[in-house]
């Protein structure tokens, strides 16, 4: 018979769900096992296997249940501890790629993070002092020499914690490009910039993270089994859950990664984000103002004094482009309605407070934070379930050391959705091989005690005025790269090279398109903009007759301001994106990088055999 005191998780949570149709089948094939006397460790760890699999499914059973989740991670801590005392561990060994440019607070919440979801699961030693299985490389990108030491303490910070840091500095990253074979530079020069200049900060992501790519060969090359696990500063090993958007260590990622590309052909993996949306403010600022708009009609047929009653809005589900403007260019159904508030503010409290704390949100909009559309982590069929994908979230995404091969493609240009571009590369190169998997980590656009990213590249700050011209201008061409690309995809590109006719009348057709869609949503900004300025300045409204509220009303009006001064016929961003001249400069990057893209695999390929064989 089964020995509870053993394995006292299992035992528990055997007991506590005896009554579970499939626990109580689960139990008695234990005790089938233990009463022929041929129980193997491969055994008892699949009877730990089937548990965690089947408690996963009662966590998220009846909604979020903390109570399950505090006894699934207990199941799992024993299941590791099961696995050292059967020897030698085949599984994966992790390395987390951290690019990062100017965020050491950002930097150390996320490994503080990855350490506290290591001990509560456990995988691969994570409930020792050490970690064996994990490892985490920093590719630091910061301009101020402060953050780049910050950055360098925090690595030491937690390899004295347990996770082996690799820090990755600037002088490093810079010896590995000026080592690339003098015949290949040119033709790498667009994958991993150039290491002729003395400032080497910078680069931008796509390019620290191809630099970072050239480094895991090497440190792959010496380790079994090994997957790099690509992630954002900004991101935490984490999910947040209705109700109360509670933040909970709810996925063993390590474990069901290690399960897809052990049990699957998977080559790349592909989580997503929750919490913040990974998009620009500048392809969200239509719903964010129509919510805005929402919120002050709203408010304008309750009374000031009246108890809050914006806590009551719990059926609206922001989807995965529940934000974005222009949801329909990616084959989702664009939003039929304004999102509600939710009053994040606890306690019995009146409406003019509710009033104060949106208006304290409004700045954070710039940053990228959504307050009206969060996305929350919901459970569907199981989390090692995988779908074919078509994007890959560069904050989220897995490869196997061979994927290192595809690298972030027309890095050099600096463009915005890269991701969903190499995901429609990789989608018509490997096909099945490439996964999505509903792994999601939480996104957080600022740091809770200031309001604001730490940085944001394209976004600059001066006074109370935010100008979003460059990411905006790199929205726009990464938009017309990414719909280029899908168009070449559907005639065989890249495996297939295609003439330079073929490729520039693709660009031009779809530059013509965005013209349309960035020039329609442009004219419904405006249009909303003023509804909400004469909304908001309405003499009978209550806000305007509260002198208490002067500072939220000042908010709502810099926030209009900043839209118009973003968005507006005169702003920088747009002025650019309708510029005859910078249109045709910009076409012929994206038409000279198109056209290389095949050489430049071939290239990059013959690097990676080399760093690999060094």
């Amino acid at each position: 018979m089964f020995r509870s005191s053993s394995y006292p998780a299992l035992a528990e949570f055997l007991g506590l769900f005896s009554a579970v149709q499939s626990v109580n089948k689960l139990h008695q094939g234990l005790n089938d096992l233990v009463m022929s006397g041929k129980t193997s460790i491969n055994d008892l760890l699949q009877i730990y296997r089937d548990a965690v699999s089947i408690g996963e499914e009662l966590v998220w059973a009846d909604g979020y249940d903390a109570p399950k989740l505090a006894i699934l991670q207990r199941l799992y801590r024993e299941m590791e501890g099961e696995i050292r005392k059967g020897g030698v561990d085949e599984r994966h060994h992790f390395i987390v790629t951290v690019p990062v440019a100017d965020r050491p607070r950002h930097l150390q919440n996320c490994l503080q993070s990855l350490l506290e979801m290591c001990r509560q699961y456990g995988y691969g030693g994570g409930g020792s002092d050490e970690i064996e299985k994990v490892s985490v490389l920093i590719a630091d990108d910061s301009k101020d020499l402060g953050n780049v030491q910050l950055n360098r303490e925090i690595a030491h910070e937690f390899t004295r914690k347990g996770l082996s840091v690799i820090y990755f500095d600037q002088d490093e990253q810079k010896t590995l490009v000026a080592q690339l074979p003098e015949l290949l530079k040119g033709s790498l020069a667009g994958v991993v910039g150039s290491a002729d200049g003395t400032d080497f900060s910078h680069k931008g992501a796509s390019i620290m993270r191809n630099i970072a790519y050239l480094k895991l060969k090497q440190l792959a090359g010496g380790k079994h089994r090994v997957l790099c696990w690509f992630i954002d500063s900004d991101q935490e090993f984490k999910v947040n859950v209705e109700p109360g958007d509670q933040e909970v260590f709810a996925i063993n990622y390590f474990y069901h990664l290690d399960r897809i590309f052990t049990e699957t052909k998977t080559q790349t993996l592909t989580g997503k984000v929750v919490g913040d949306p990974p998009v620009s403010p500048s392809v969200m600022a239509v719903n964010f103002t129509v919510d805005v708009i929402s919120f002050l009609q709203q408010m304008s047929l309750l009374k000031a004094d009246q108890v809050c009653q914006f806590h009551s809005h719990g059926t609206q589900k922001a989807d995965d482009a529940a934000y974005h403007d222009m949801a329909d260019m990616f084959g989702f159904k664009p939003a039929a309605q304004s999102f509600n508030y939710q009053c994040p503010l606890g306690g019995v409290h009146d409406h003019e407070a509710c009033f104060m704390a949106f208006s304290r949100g409004l700045d954070r909009f710039f940053d990228g934070e959504h307050q009206t559309r969060r996305n929350f982590f919901e459970y569907k069929a199981g989390c090692r379930d995988t779908t074919p994908a078509r994007t890959v979230y560069t904050g989220n995404y897995v490869l196997s050391a061979e994927a290192l091969d595809y690298f972030i493609p027309f890095a050099d240009l600096k463009l915005r959705m890269a991701g969903p571009v190499l995901g429609r590369l990789l989608k018509s190169e490997l096909g099945d091989r490439f996964v999505s998997a509903n792994l999601p980590m939480l996104h957080k656009r600022t740091i809770s005690h200031t309001g604001r990213s730490e940085f944001r590249p394209g976004i600059e700050r001066e006074r109370d005025r935010v100008d979003l011209s460059g990411e905006y201008e790199r929205q726009y061409f990464g938009d017309v790269m990414l719909f280029t690309a899908e168009e070449l995809a559907r005639l065989g590109y890249p495996v297939k090279r295609l003439g330079e006719s073929e490729i520039r009348s693709a660009i031009e057709s779809t530059e013509e398109k965005m013209q349309q869609q960035y020039g329609g949503k442009h004219d419904l900004i405006m249009s909303k903009l003023d509804e909400l300025h004469s909304l908001l300045n309405k003499k009978e409204a209550w806000w305007n007759n509260s002198p208490d509220l002067e500072e939220a009303k000042r908010r709502f009006t810099v926030f209009i301001e900043d839209m118009e001064y973003n968005f507006g016929p005169n702003a920088a961003g747009y002025q650019l994106i309708t510029d005859d001249g910078h249109r045709r400069d910009r076409r012929q990057e994206i038409l000279q990088a198109l056209m290389e893209y095949k050489d430049t695999r071939a290239a990059w390929h013959q690097v990676l055999m080399e760093t690999a064989g060094q």
